[in-house]
This record gives C-alpha cells, structure tokens and sequence, in this order.
C-alpha cells in the first residue's frame, strides 16, 4: 500500500482547489502547478481526468480555470485516489486460484483487514479535513517572537 505519485498529485491539486473554494473563482493551472510544485502538462491530464470522474469543473475564458464540483467535506480521499487510479487500489483483490496453506490464509486475512482499515480511513477523510490540518500545522510552525 503506496500511495502513487499520480494521486499525489490530484490530492495536492485538489488541496488547493479546496483552499480556494470559498472565494468562488476558478484557478488556471499554472497557478495550481506554481503552489504545488505540479507539472503543468501532467496537471492538465490529471485534472481532465478528475473532471470527467465529476470531481472538478472547469470553466472557460480569460478568467477561466477550475473550481470543485462539490464542496470540499463531500470529497473524499478514497473517491480522489479511486478516480485518478480507476480503481480501488488498496482493496483492489489480489487473490490467488487454488488452494492455500493456514499459514498463508491467515497472513491474507490478515493482510485483508489492514486494507479495509485503510481504506475506511481514507474514505472518511475529505479535502476538508486536510485543509483544516493544514491550516493547524501552518499556525503551529508560525510563531512570533517578541
């Protein structure tokens, strides 16, 4: 269980969307591309690929850019990471035919467990909740000193 540097990506992207969603205007994205540290071409096959799995719009013109599709606490990781990969990689079924030892069956279950948990947290997070830690940890590592 890794997270890819392609959903990487469409996390961060979509981070910054979030973080803009209440100002109501679309971002370009180089300006996206600039805040993250995205390539511009990757950015754009991946937000293409976020607007035809419905998780971003996109406007056109000089102001254009993109804006979410929903807001940012009915956006889960998990449906991000799903959209982007086509499909779920950390329960995705690696199942083997035939039959098994205890030893592995059990090493499997076991295995199994772990990624529905991860998965469940995942599923649980949205772009909200990483906008409000992200805020938290940028107020943590600010400090003044007088």
């Amino acid at each position: 269980m890794e997270l890819s540097l392609k959903s990487e990506y469409a996390i961060l992207a979509m981070l910054e969307l979030a973080n803009h969603f209440a100002i109501d205007q679309p971002l370009q994205i180089r300006q996206i591309a600039n805040q993250q540290n995205i390539p511009d071409r990757y950015l754009e096959q991946l937000l293409a690929t976020l607007k035809r799995q419905g998780l971003v719009k996109s406007q056109r013109g000089s102001k254009g850019g993109y804006i979410l599709a929903r807001e940012p606490w009915e956006i889960s990781l998990l449906e991000i990471i799903q959209g982007i990969e086509g499909y779920d990689p950390i329960t995705e079924n690696n199942s083997k035919s035939g039959q098994e030892s205890a030893s592995l069956s059990v090493i499997r279950e076991a295995w199994e467990a772990a990624q529905k948990a991860a998965s469940h947290v995942l599923d649980s997070c949205t772009l909200k909740d990483l906008c409000d830690r992200q805020r938290q940890r940028q107020i943590a590592t600010t400090m003044y000193y007088i």
